[in-house]
């Protein structure tokens, strides 16, 4: 079975999708998760960013103390090798598009 497409996971990305605002996200993901699974998606999340600027392991490694190991795994999914399934691209895109469209309403 396909544990990203089980009912209770699609129960979970509603109720993810149905946040708006960022203390609904702090709220909602603070009840769900431990202080320690918060740091660390956040920090595989930071990785992913600081790969796509091109920051080398070495510099990610000290900046997050994540392992050589983990930034390789982050960097195997950015490249869209096997196992990936795109969802660091896609946001990735995302948040770029909208920073540009706010830069441009800005202006």
């Amino acid at each position: 079975m396909n544990y990203l497409k089980t009912r209770e996971t699609k129960a979970l990305y509603k109720a993810i999708l149905s946040l708006k605002k960022m203390d609904e996200c702090e709220r909602f993901l603070g009840d769900l998760l431990t202080p320690v699974e918060i740091k660390e998606f956040s920090n595989r999340w930071r990785v992913a960013q600081m790969l796509d600027k091109e920051i080398s392991y070495e510099e990610i490694e000290q900046e997050t103390g994540m392992s050589t190991t983990t930034i390789a795994r982050i960097s195997k999914w950015l490249s869209g090798k096997k196992g990936n399934l795109g969802g660091y691209q896609l946001v990735l895109k995302k948040m770029k598009k909208n920073k540009n469209a706010q830069h441009t309403s800005l202006t």
